[in-house]
């Protein structure tokens, strides 16, 4: 590693640290002072008590990762142009590129950390934390759960469990299990005490069996030799103790697989409902993204405060940061209400403010705002557009979208071609 990446590593690490212990801190204390006394009187452990905070704290790591990238790229910009270190670095033939790529590594870093946290970290834990808080921090309460239910539409299944004994699953006690016809009439009623996930399949104990006829009424059983038997193994059950676990949970602490898995596991659920759960999975998927993003728009935040004022600088920034988060709340609205498909609203934010944040390295921050606004409202042309093609025209929704998209974004790649013409070595303006 060069002297210079080191030397930006260093100046850039130390506020990064702060930052985000920082704004992790406000979360932990916010939640403290509500749990404080029954943390108290549960004596949760040390040990266990961190867990919690951290798995709690988990569905908001997407936050406060690019909000603290931004402050610390933010100030060690800003501390470069104040020392005039930034212009001895770009007199010497140093390019601006060079400089930022340390601070972009570290951004690719925290995207990463971020991509591990919700897609391994908070689907283990952070259901496991708010049950432990429902339960009062019981620990042995909050690794159980009663009074749970699976539905399987496509095979006509239904369960109703009493309790389990592991948060997992696995083992579950007081077990109902309704099997239907297609046409929705009940086709048997299995119950058993005990029912364990053993080598792929379910084993039940204490197990009772009601078969009913086409009319409805309880019938002879067909086998009544198997089902005599009060302890075996029940192949046909195809659900697994993650679906049981998933539809129990709650999905938008899933992983992007999960997600998806419980979309397709879930068919009856209504058209909101599902455009609401793929938009989340997608827009998951997209959000590591932030953290480049977001040290993109704060790059040129910093370089402009040390050239004029703190304040013009750090204003725009965070005006950007502000946009930003309305895009995402705007598309998310659009998604969840079915003018914008999911994949689109996911992507377009994080796209549309990549190539701001690559312009406004290059071009003034008035120009960047002009550019913005421009988008915001091609975007809502876009929307227009798609609404009227789908609603008014009987138009396909495939088709609506694709046809209202094609004039808004040649439109953006005319605005946008300056700027990042610029970035990969074009003639730069001013």
């Amino acid at each position: 590693m060069k002297i210079l990446s080191r030397y930006v590593l260093k100046e850039f690490l130390a506020p990064l640290t702060y930052c985000l212990a920082g704004f992790v801190s406000i979360y932990v204390l916010f939640e403290l002072f509500g749990s404080f006394s029954r943390i108290m009187e549960a004596k949760l452990p040390l040990r266990q008590t961190v867990a919690y905070f951290a798995a709690y704290l988990s569905p908001f790591f997407h936050y406060l990762a690019p909000a603290a990238l931004m402050l610390a790229v933010l100030y060690t910009m800003w501390n470069f142009s104040r020392h005039s270190e930034l212009t001895a670095m770009r007199a010497s033939g140093i390019s601006l590129q060079t400089v930022v790529r340390p601070l972009m590594g570290v951004a690719l870093a925290m995207a990463v950390l971020v991509a591990f946290v919700n897609e391994y970290y908070m689907p283990r834990y952070a259901n496991w934390a708010r049950q432990l808080k429902t339960e009062r921090f019981s620990v042995e309460k909050a690794q159980s759960a009663e009074k749970i239910g699976y539905c399987n539409s496509d095979a006509h299944r239904t369960w109703v469990v009493k309790g389990t004994h592991n948060a997992l699953c696995t083992k579950l006690t007081d077990i109902q299990i309704s099997y239907g016809r297609e046409d929705g009439r009940r086709l048997k009623n299995v119950s058993a005490q005990t029912a364990e996930f053993l080598d792929g399949e379910w084993w039940l104990d204490g197990v009772k069996t009601q078969h009913y006829g086409p009319d409805g009424r309880p019938a002879a059983s067909p086998d009544p030799v198997l089902d005599a038997m009060p302890f075996r193994a029940f192949p046909e059950l195809t659900e697994t103790p993650d679906d049981i676990a998933m539809q129990n949970s709650n999905a938008k602490f899933a992983s992007v697989p999960g997600k998806f898995k419980y979309l397709e596991k879930n068919r009856d659920l209504n058209g909101e409902s599902r455009n609401s759960l793929r938009y989340e999975a997608w827009a998951q998927a997209v959000s590591p993204l932030a953290c480049l993003v977001i040290t993109l728009l704060a790059v040129p935040g910093g370089m402009a405060s040390g050239r004029q004022s703190v304040f013009k600088g750090v204003v725009g920034a965070l005006l950007m940061l502000i946009m930003y988060n309305a895009a995402v709340i705007a598309c998310m609205v659009f998604a969840k209400t079915g003018l914008m498909p999911p994949v689109p609203a996911a992507f377009l934010p994080p796209a549309m403010f990549a190539v701001l944040g690559v312009s406004a390295c290059y071009r003034p921050y008035a120009a960047i705002l002009r550019q913005m606004a421009v988008y915001f409202v091609l975007a809502g042309v876009y929307v227009f557009i798609a609404h009227v093609l789908e609603t008014r025209m009987s138009v396909d929704r495939a088709m609506a979208h694709s046809l209202a998209a094609t004039v808004p974004a040649m439109i953006a790649a005319i605005v946008t071609f300056p700027g990042v013409f610029a970035a990969f070595g074009g003639k730069t303006e001013g």
